[in-house]
């Protein structure tokens, strides 16, 4: 008997706890926290009593997050090298 429904989906969710949120983006709940507050990530919706992020706003929030510009080392030591060449 398979009264149960299997509890792995096969698509991603469109609502995410705050933990499963942060955890989508790569970092920590009090970095999420922090994203939040200062409007880098979006605000939750409520649903009942229970917080739930829109993992496509997540993603177009994080999208609009800058790159980060900055060489890495290995890069600026190749380009130092092929100068010296």
């Amino acid at each position: 008997m398979r009264d149960r429904i299997c509890d792995s989906l096969g698509y991603a969710p469109r609502g995410l706890s705050r933990e499963e949120a942060a955890r989508y983006i790569g970092v920590g709940t009090t970095k999420f926290d922090q994203m939040v507050a200062d409007g880098r990530m979006p605000r939750p919706k409520r649903i009942d009593g229970r917080l739930v992020w829109d993992r496509l706003k997540i993603e177009a929030a994080f999208s609009d997050l800058p790159d980060d510009e900055r060489p890495n080392p290995l890069d600026r030591m190749l380009q130092m090298a092929r100068a010296h060449v």
